[in-house]
């Protein structure tokens, strides 16, 4: 047996107040997304616009470093080509938030296997229910596309951020009981 002073390696433990309070956050979170869906599909698609405009300007500074003048011109088509995405994305919304959609049902269904992995595996059912509505929500949200739109990424993104909250207070319980026993 390993004693905190042989030397060897602890295992992390962890840290329950923090993850109850991070999965309080994560439950307000999807309150507010699911309260204001429109707004928050709406400023995602726009967030990830500005995002892919500020790596279109970082892969242009890149450019210029380039060793070669092929490297320079390739790396220089790829800055181009990141930051006319990100105007795209930034001048239409609209367009964004349906791509978004189909990335986020596809995030769903992929995360949501995962999860019911981990629940078999680890015996834990909130995890394994929690995958079981991920997968049901990709697949709902991939049948109502297109006319799902920026208020189906709110609803589906709150939605998703309660349950991750939940699945975090359950963990900052279980570690509080393993602390404590």
């Amino acid at each position: 047996m390993n004693s905190p002073t042989s030397g060897s390696t602890a295992i992390p433990v962890v840290d329950a107040k923090r993850m109850t309070t991070f999965g309080i956050i994560a439950i307000i979170l999807g309150f507010l997304a699911m309260a204001a869906p429109v707004l928050t599909g709406m400023s995602i698609a726009l967030l990830l616009g500005v995002l892919v405009v500020v790596g279109g300007v970082v892969r242009l500074v890149w450019a210029f470093q380039a060793g070669s003048v092929g490297e320079g011109i390739l790396k220089f088509l790829l800055a181009g080509l990141t930051l006319v995405c990100g105007v795209l994305l930034v001048a239409n919304p609209i367009f964004a938030s349906g791509f978004l959609t189909i990335l986020l049902s596809l995030y769903f269904i992929v995360d949501g296997v995962s999860e019911v992995a981990v629940g078999i595996g680890s015996r834990r059912g909130w995890f394994t229910f929690a995958g079981i509505v991920s997968i049901l929500l990709g697949v709902l949200l991939w049948m109502q596309f297109p006319l799902s739109g920026a208020w189906a990424l709110g609803i589906l993104l709150g939605i998703k951020l309660l349950f991750i909250g939940l699945i975090m207070l359950m963990g900052g319980s279980a570690a509080r009981r393993m602390a404590a026993g």
